[in-house]
């Protein structure tokens, strides 16, 4: 039993380093976080696949343009308007920040 709590735990820290990805700006980081929490606690779970393509893809392109400090300059902006333009969507489930 321990062993098997143990696979498990290591397993779940794995996930939530993963996911936990950080982009390097703090407002585009906050505001992912907080996406994941309300995708991974409010959608259910026949839409969950999709808004999680969408935070990924999200990330990504966010992490890709912080590694450009040309276009690390516009990031922040862009984060917030991404998160503006989600927060209606996602208010449809009870997702709030």
């Amino acid at each position: 039993m321990k062993r098997f709590a143990l696979v498990a735990g290591f397993a779940l820290a794995t996930m939530t380093m993963a996911s936990a990805q950080q982009v390097g700006v703090p407002v585009c980081d906050d505001f992912l976080a907080k996406y994941e929490a309300c995708v991974t606690t409010r959608i259910p779970a026949a839409q969950q696949p999709a808004f999680k393509t969408s935070l990924d893809q999200t990330r990504k392109a966010w992490s890709d343009a912080a590694k450009n400090p040309t276009a690390k300059a516009a990031l922040e902006a862009s984060c917030k308007q991404t998160a503006d333009q989600l927060k209606q969507t996602l208010a449809a489930y009870n997702c709030s920040f």
